[in-house]
């Protein structure tokens, strides 16, 4: 048997890897102020079709969807903001009417062509601020992705901005998309043949050639923005230029969930090649009223842990795992076992790694078995040992060895590792 296409393994000497990445998102979410939501894996279908948009190529082509025992029809998540604001409703989060800050860390599984950092089930880390209108949230969002990625001490990165503007001056756009793509239509892949009337902007996201080819001159979002969404747009901007965050406007990033108002942007590792975002996000303001919620603005984004690892691999970012002391006990004999087990939980208690034979190996097997582990301290207790009351404590640095009584051993080995540190 094998892992499904698509999925994969991460085995225990690959998880220092996903513990560090986690452990400074989880440190700076912290910082910003964000606590940790977690969601169900599997949702009702009908919350991705309204909250993502029924035409998206992740409804359409990408989910895991099936009908359970009950009837009912359900879906894998695809993503996860429409899950944390489906729990935001539930739950009645908007009643005290504070802005609130969330993020997860989780699996995620979309029906995709497997290829370098990017599977079937995927993990991904995310965020959403709930609750606030102001562009300081926009700002505040882009920053925090920059400050993760600047702990990681992840290079070459671009940021790419764009406001794809609201229900009040999109409409103009969408009618100019129509009006000059339908002059190119047989140029238009047959997914984009039928977006150009449901949601043309979609088109301008597309990766097939054809529809690269037919883009470009298109119109520009930015030139239709009404008033209210230039000004957010340009106070978005004056903030990251406060914190001397560089970034490359770009009318063409629409992401591609249906979601999204105002501010869409993306973090980009070019070293991946054509699919080089390592992180996407943006503002969705009508989300929550989509989904049968009241009004509430919403931010968010989502960095792939797959991808960011394949980058931080590049740029050879990971720290190795410090080696931890570890100390071995070998015992023969059930008397001289059962008081090497004692010891052992004894160690354990007091924060020393501490293991035993479990595969019945002879007395040398056992010293074999501790000097391929590099073990700090072996405990040795056998038949003599249990005789005087105390075990040999042999420290493997220096061959130089103790007799410590069974009850002061685990005392005597914490307070040496202590004072070797």
């Amino acid at each position: 048997m094998q892992a499904l296409k698509g999925t994969h393994d991460i085995l225990p000497e690959e998880m220092y890897k996903w513990d560090y990445m986690e452990g400074v998102i989880r440190d700076v979410c912290a910082r910003y102020g964000y606590k940790e939501i977690r969601t169900p894996i599997i949702e009702a279908t009908e919350l991705f079709q309204r909250g993502i948009g029924d035409t998206t190529d992740v409804v359409t082509k990408e989910m895991y969807t099936f009908t359970d025992r009950g009837g009912r029809s359900v879906t894998l998540r695809p993503e996860n903001t429409a899950s944390a604001v489906r729990a935001y409703l539930e739950h009645k989060m908007y009643g005290d009417q504070q802005v609130h800050k969330v993020f997860y860390i989780g699996s995620m599984f979309r029906y995709d062509r497997p290829q370098a950092g990017r599977y079937r089930e995927f993990h991904q880390f995310g965020l959403e601020v709930l609750g606030a209108s102001s562009p300081l949230a926009d700002a505040e969002v882009i920053a925090m992705a920059c400050e993760i990625f600047h702990r990681l001490g992840l290079k070459d990165l671009d940021l790419h901005l764009n406001s794809i503007g609201d229900k009040n001056c999109r409409p103009a756009y969408r009618k100019k998309l129509i009006e000059f793509f339908e002059a190119k239509k047989d140029q238009l892949c047959d997914d984009c043949k039928e977006r150009l009337y449901k949601n043309p902007l979609r088109i301008l996201d597309c990766k097939e050639e054809g529809c690269k080819r037919a883009s470009v001159g298109a119109p520009e979002i930015t030139d239709y923005l009404c008033d209210d969404c230039r000004a957010k747009f340009d106070a978005v901007k004056k903030y990251l230029d406060a914190l001397g965050i560089s970034y490359t406007v770009d009318p063409r990033l629409v992401r591609g969930l249906d979601y999204y108002t105002n501010t869409a942007f993306e973090i980009q590792y070019p070293p991946l090649g054509a699919q080089s975002a390592v992180c996407g996000g943006g503002r969705y303001d009508g989300l929550v009223e989509e989904i049968g919620g009241p009004s509430t603005p919403g931010i968010g984004f989502a960095i792939g842990l797959e991808r960011l690892l394949l980058a931080l691999e590049m740029q050879h970012l990971i720290p190795e795992p410090k080696a931890k002391k570890h100390v071995y006990i070998a015992a023969l004999g059930k008397e001289a076992v059962a008081e090497g087990f004692k010891i052992q939980e004894e160690l354990r208690r007091l924060g020393v790694l501490a293991d035993m034979d479990l595969q019945g190996r002879s007395l040398k097997g056992q010293m074999k078995q501790s000097g391929k582990l590099e073990s700090q301290f072996t405990v040795i207790i056998g038949s003599n040992e249990l005789e005087k009351g105390a075990a040999a404590v042999k420290n493997m640095a220096d061959s130089s060895q103790k007799d410590i009584p069974f009850g002061e051993v685990a005392s005597y080995i914490a307070k040496e590792e202590q004072d070797s540190k």
